[in-house]
């Protein structure tokens, strides 16, 4: 009896403790909407001033006009195709040609990457293949694909794929390679089946660095569309930029520049936003700042 009241004791001392109030939760940083308005508003900051002193610095006389024009001018180029219509015919087929390159090249890179990442003898097999060819210049395929294609769409858009490629394997590979390998022996001992675990294990693992190798893919493919519309095209921005370069309108030049630079931004932009929301479930230092 001595001995049961000796040990109650403690425990009679110890639920004091127990009942004290628990310590006020942390916080949680804001990193919704607000967050992501103050940010664009940071990174248009940069931009902005550097258009403000491109122009200041034309009109006063220091930029030479025939070099290169005010941005005034530049919009004002923008401004007068929109109005003749000119510019939405170019707008199309760029989009529909980056489009159509994206979705080839992203969709072959998807289905090698994760065989070559997933299979060590099929990494052993094409990897120094492929290797290989993606050391190779984007401008050198350009005869070769003229050679066996002529100058029409498909020469075009097998180009842009080439090159959106080798971003989303690279990316792709490395991710499913660099799982890890106790959460693929977790899923074994709980009797996951192939299918089971590329979805329970592989493919919430290797999204982030999917969606980095997807990015990457889209940025190299506005890239290769420059060189794929040099192709005798007749439409297109690239051809725009290039008629503004042989009829000596640097006007011209810069406003396709600039259209190139705003459709790749808002491309990627809501590449991102995608990503952003399929990977909500992250917990990581990015999510927070970024919302």
């Amino acid at each position: 009896m001595a001995e049961t009241t000796s040990l109650a004791a403690p425990l009679a001392q110890s639920e004091p403790l127990a009942a004290r109030p628990a310590p006020a939760p942390i916080p949680a940083l804001r990193s919704g909407g607000r967050a992501r308005r103050w940010g664009g508003l940071t990174g248009a900051g940069l931009p902005v001033a550097l258009l403000l002193l491109w122009e200041v610095l034309a009109r006063a006389g220091v930029l030479k006009a025939n070099l290169l024009p005010a941005p005034s001018k530049v919009l004002a180029t923008i401004g007068e195709l929109a109005r003749t219509g000119e510019l939405w015919g170019h707008l199309g087929i760029t989009l529909a040609r980056v489009g159509a390159g994206f979705v080839l090249g992203a969709a072959l890179a998807t289905v090698l990457g994760a065989a070559t990442g997933y299979s060590r003898r099929l990494f052993q097999l094409l990897d120094p293949l492929l290797q290989g060819v993606r050391n190779i210049p984007s401008l050198a395929w350009v005869p070769l694909f003229i050679l066996w294609m002529g100058i029409y769409e498909t020469s075009k858009v097998v180009l842009i794929a080439v090159g959106v490629f080798f971003p989303v394997y690279l990316n792709l590979m490395n991710g499913v390679q660099g799982v890890d390998r106790k959460l693929v022996e977790v899923g074994r001992v709980y009797r996951l089946s192939g299918g089971a675990l590329v979805r329970r294990v592989f493919l919430p693992a290797t999204l982030p660095a999917y969606f980095v190798g997807l990015r990457s893919g889209l940025g190299l493919g506005w890239m290769f569309v420059v060189a794929a519309e040099i192709m005798g095209a007749s439409k297109g921005l690239g051809f725009l930029l290039v008629d503004g370069q042989m009829t000596g309108r640097p006007q011209t030049i810069l406003a396709s520049i600039l259209l190139f630079a705003v459709l790749g931004q808002l491309t990627d932009a809501a590449l991102a936003a995608l990503g952003r929301r399929l990977l909500r479930w992250q917990d990581t230092h990015g999510q927070v700042n970024n919302g």
